[in-house]
């Protein structure tokens, strides 16, 4: 059986308002998402900014640790310093190619720069980088994936003498040479693939030879369902083996999925506790009681909500309450009328106009 080492600590934030977080050692599994559109037009339009400020509050309470947003060109990197300076969590600025865009980056308060140092150009332009994020006090990821492998290791899994997931592992080994002989230590590595199997692999490799902490995620991973599949897979063996100081469910949907499904993985998988605990039923032909719509209206709320409880949202007050009977509280219906039990009591019977209304005042008085 391999063994694999315990990484040690790296510390993104901490400058001036950004909050300090710690991936790796004895720190919790932290959970990041990227933003998911262009960061243009801040200066000419300042309500823009405000959107942005209020979205990535509203991800952090839903649960979310890091953001990741991408920045293309250098109009991009200037508005991404505004947006670190509009917010206390720790940004991260992804850069391809061109390190003069993480050098802008680290004119304001970054938490981490994501590089792929073999698309960043000569050894003196990493090491500028490095030397920036030293001096800054800020991270760095380096970011491979399995369709930027090095020549001679892609030949080499042509000819089947290598596994990709190990030509991956062994690239990453490659670019963390270079940051140990620039003694900087503050780094992250992430090694993704498509397939569950060669994330898997992959990460073990490498946790079997470095005490580096990981950055997990299954990259192109799909929609929605597919997504959470693979990386439901991926996330839960790696974490069970240790393997694994800070996670990204790659969705093609929105962030609050990608951040919802990250913690609710760290959940089942024992590395989160406390927080509010949804249960529902998939509906059914008994179907009284709109599940799916109140379930749209009322997840991101109340996964925000700083309750330890477990919240039953069932379809039929036949089954209902005592299918729920473990919730602090719950909701179910029928016709024009709902009912909120809480423990598998019904305490209130309401008509189903006021269903919102009523929970929310019983949910209060938990």
């Amino acid at each position: 059986m391999k063994q694999f080492y315990k990484p040690r600590t790296v510390f993104l934030g901490g400058s001036e308002n950004v909050e300090r977080i710690g991936i790796g050692g004895d720190e919790p599994v932290t959970i990041q998402t990227m933003w998911k559109e262009p960061i243009l037009d801040i200066k000419e339009n300042p309500a823009h900014l405000e959107r942005i400020r209020t979205q990535i509050a509203e991800l952090k309470m839903l649960g979310c640790d890091i953001i990741r947003f991408a920045v293309p060109d250098m109009q991009s990197a200037e508005n991404f310093i505004q947006i670190c300076k509009a917010t206390s969590m720790p940004l991260v600025a992804d850069i391809h190619f061109d390190y003069r865009l993480a050098l802008k980056c680290l004119e304001g308060p970054v938490a981490a720069i994501r590089i792929n140092p073999g698309n960043i150009g000569s050894r003196d332009r990493v090491e500028a980088v490095v030397n920036a994020c030293r001096d800054k006090g800020a991270a760095i990821r380096i970011g491979v994936n399995t369709g930027s492998l090095p020549k001679d290791l892609e030949e080499k899994v042509e000819k089947g003498e290598l596994s990709r997931a190990v030509a991956l592992s062994e690239t990453a080994a490659r670019e963390c040479a270079v940051f140990d002989e620039l003694d900087f230590n503050q780094f992250v590595v992430s090694m993704k693939a498509s397939s569950v199997g060669e994330t898997i692999e992959a990460n073990e490799d490498f946790a079997s030879r470095f005490d580096i902490p990981l950055h997990i995620g299954v990259t192109e991973a799909g929609p929605l369902i597919t997504g959470i599949v693979k990386s439901t897979l991926a996330f839960s063996h790696l974490l069970n083996e240790g393997i694994g100081s800070t996670i990204r469910v790659s969705l093609s949907s929105a962030p609050e999925n990608e951040v919802v499904t990250g913690l609710e993985i760290l959940r089942e998988c024992g590395k989160r506790s406390g927080g509010v605990k949804l249960v529902s039923c998939p509906r059914c032909g008994r179907l009284g009681f709109d599940v799916h719509g109140f379930m749209e209206r009322w997840q991101n709320e109340l996964l925000s909500m700083k309750k330890n409880i477990t919240v039953a949202v069932m379809g039929c007050v036949v089954n209902g309450p005592g299918e729920g009977k473990h919730a602090d509280i719950g909701i179910a219906g029928a016709g024009n009328k709902a009912i909120i039990f809480k423990k598998g009591q019904v305490v209130k019977t309401i008509d189903m106009k006021d269903a919102d209304a009523e929970f929310r005042k019983a949910l209060m008085e938990l």
